[in-house]
């Protein structure tokens, strides 16, 4: 052994005998001790990585959790980034009834589209054109007259008449030739009614014939007497009101002729207008149900020309 190599080991030696040694139980104690500390350590270590991967996992996969909003309320508008453009919205569109057309007015009772107005006066062009065929060359006259016979003291629709005009109209049939004398006239009437009345004034006229089958014909003697009864009636304007008048025949002179004499009335609604055609004759002939259906038909398109 080398002097170097002595001095070393009496060097070591002399500092262990100067350290006190630890007692066997105490060392194996520590060493223990240290070895769970070690192990609680890498444990920890562990449940740190695996909880950091499954928070890390929810967040990447995991959808965001969205709330319902209570009924009503407004959604937000998202934000969108200012390289992207935004397409304009669309403008608000108003809800609509069903079975509506957006911006249709109703009006009570009706189907959706505004209702005509009520007219207040009654014009010229409202009363029909008399055809060439009937013409007398007595030209139409405007009369304040009776504008339906007198039905037992009925009072029909005079409290809802808005405006009336009436005319004198003389006529004759085709097949008459011209110059030879007139085979009829007619108190041709037309009223406007308050809105919704008209519909009332015939049924008041219904009633009226109804309450009123036999009267004394006026201007005559006890013995005249006329009878009136409603007839079937329909196909003209909105409604309409056909009776006749029924009595016994005379000539000019007065005296009976065995036959009767028939007087036909229609009054015809069309909308709050009523117009009616009272066939009077012309020294005591019948009027022809045929000519009354004409000319009825002629007021009615003159009127709904005039109405639009």
């Amino acid at each position: 052994m080398s002097r170097e190599l002595s001095e070393l080991y009496r060097s070591l030696a002399a500092d262990a005998d100067a350290r006190e040694l630890g007692l066997p139980d105490v060392l194996r104690h520590q060493a223990d001790r240290r070895a769970r500390f070690r192990a609680a350590g890498s444990t920890l270590a562990v449940a740190l990585v695996v909880v950091g991967a499954v928070i890390g996992t929810q967040v990447v996969t995991r959808p965001p959790t969205s709330v319902p909003l209570p009924a009503g309320t407004p959604t937000p508008l998202v934000s969108a980034s200012p390289s992207v453009p935004v397409a304009p919205s669309s403008p608000p569109v108003s809800p609509t009834t069903p079975g509506r057309s957006p911006g249709t007015s109703t009006a009570p009772g009706g189907t959706g589209t505004q209702p005509p107005r009520t007219p207040t006066s009654v014009p010229d062009r409202a009363f029909y054109a008399v055809p060439s065929a009937n013409q007398t060359g007595i030209a139409p006259q405007f009369r304040d007259e009776a504008v339906l016979p007198d039905l037992c003291g009925a009072d029909i629709g005079s409290g809802s008449v808005v405006h009336r005009r009436t005319r004198l109209l003389i006529y004759k049939l085709p097949q008459t030739p011209k110059g030879y004398v007139p085979d009829g006239t007619y108190t041709h009437s037309i009223t406007i009614y308050r809105a919704g009345r008209a519909d009332d004034a015939l049924d008041e006229l219904r009633q009226a014939v109804r309450d009123c089958p036999e009267q004394r014909l006026p201007g005559g003697d006890a013995a005249a007497r006329s009878r009136q009864r409603l007839l079937p009636d329909s196909g003209f304007g909105d409604g309409s009101v056909l009776f006749e008048m029924r009595s016994a025949g005379q000539d000019v002179n007065g005296d009976p002729t065995g036959v009767q004499a028939v007087r036909l009335v229609r009054a015809i609604r069309v909308g709050d207008v009523v117009t009616i055609l009272w066939e009077q004759g012309w020294e005591n002939t019948s009027s022809q149900r045929a000519q009354v259906d004409a000319d009825s038909r002629r007021a009615v398109a003159a009127i709904r020309k005039w109405l639009g």
